[in-house]
């Protein structure tokens, strides 16, 4: 593995920690809340964090490390499992 794609990797680790707080501050203080430092709310605050990992997803993609074809099939099969096993697309 190169550098670049070592950086890369580390990188994208450190963005998705941050998702994770974000998601973690939108469930604790509700995703209208405003971020205590920026003033932000909790939720352009998680699409700013989530739009760093779509960065690095690219990056990543430009890199040959990951596969766009394989990352829309795998998306694919995500949300076919979700409609079987969650509640996110059930309608009352």
């Amino acid at each position: 593995m190169n550098n670049k794609i070592k950086e890369a990797l580390g990188i994208l680790q450190e963005e998705c920690a941050e998702v994770i707080v974000e998601v973690s501050k939108c469930n604790r203080f509700g995703i209208d809340s405003l971020h205590y430092k920026t003033g932000l709310t909790h939720n352009t605050m998680l699409e700013m964090e989530v739009g760093d990992v779509l960065a690095l997803i690219d990056v990543l993609i430009e890199q040959g490390v990951l596969d766009q074809h394989k990352l829309e099939i795998a998306k694919q099969n995500k949300i076919e499992k979700l409609k079987v096993w969650s509640n996110i697309f059930k309608t009352l």
